[in-house]
């Protein structure tokens, strides 16, 4: 289902993937620095979780500035909360690499503002710690201050996110988190000798897994 979301004097494009049975959770999916909501990956995921049952809700928002990115995907989750349609009792936020970090913003952001529960969890796929290269300044003062539950899928061969950095601003989080590693992987997801339909397979079913495990927890 296509929708246009009223963003300041303009609009997002954004899909909604709704599974058959009503769902009461649903995650809301963005992309990277480049790309849009059609980059392979979260196609493949959003279809992946609405076939289990989960509403996915993915977006455009062109844009490197982070701020930018940051608020517009407040709005996102402002939208989807008071969607009469889609009744959720609560929602995962994901991004894939830039997306991650404006999605960690707003959970720091909205965690300071309100404590309402709506927002369960935050997955992080290909989370850009660092520049490439660059690894003596991390992008991880997001990370420290979020309290809910954390999913990290990283590539162990990522440029942007060194295997050692990330499990050692892990320790330092408050939050419950786990990490995948796909193993060998780049920035992009990318395995030699591996096609892109297998390691999106790996990703989907560990993103569901863990979301499965973390609704049960919410609902006891």
């Amino acid at each position: 289902v296509k929708v246009k979301i009223p963003f300041g004097n303009k609009y997002l494009d954004a899909i909604f993937s709704v599974p058959e049975k009503k769902s009461t959770y649903g995650v809301i999916l963005t992309h990277g620095a480049g790309g849009d909501m059609n980059f392979p990956h979260l196609v493949s995921l959003a279809a992946y979780l609405a076939s289990h049952g989960v509403v996915c809700l993915r977006f455009t928002c062109k844009g490197l500035n982070i701020a930018y990115r940051t608020k517009a995907f407040k709005t996102v989750v402002e939208y989807l909360k008071l969607s009469d349609e889609y009744k959720l009792s609560g929602v995962f936020l994901a991004g894939r690499s830039m997306g991650s970090r404006a999605a960690a913003s707003v959970i720091r952001h909205l965690s300071q503002e309100d404590d309402d529960d709506f927002i369960q969890g935050l997955v992080c796929l290909s989370y850009p710690l660092h520049r490439p290269k660059v690894q003596s300044k991390l992008r991880d003062e997001d990370l420290l201050f979020i309290t809910c539950p954390v999913l990290f899928v990283s590539g162990s061969a990522d440029e942007m996110c060194e295997k050692q950095l990330l499990e050692g601003v892990a320790s330092k989080m408050k939050a419950p988190k786990k990490i995948h590693w796909i193993d060998k992987a780049n920035h992009g997801m990318a395995v030699k000798g591996r096609t892109t339909d297998d390691i999106m397979e790996e990703i989907n079913a560990q993103v569901f897994s863990w979301l499965r495990e973390n609704i049960a927890l919410g609902q006891k």
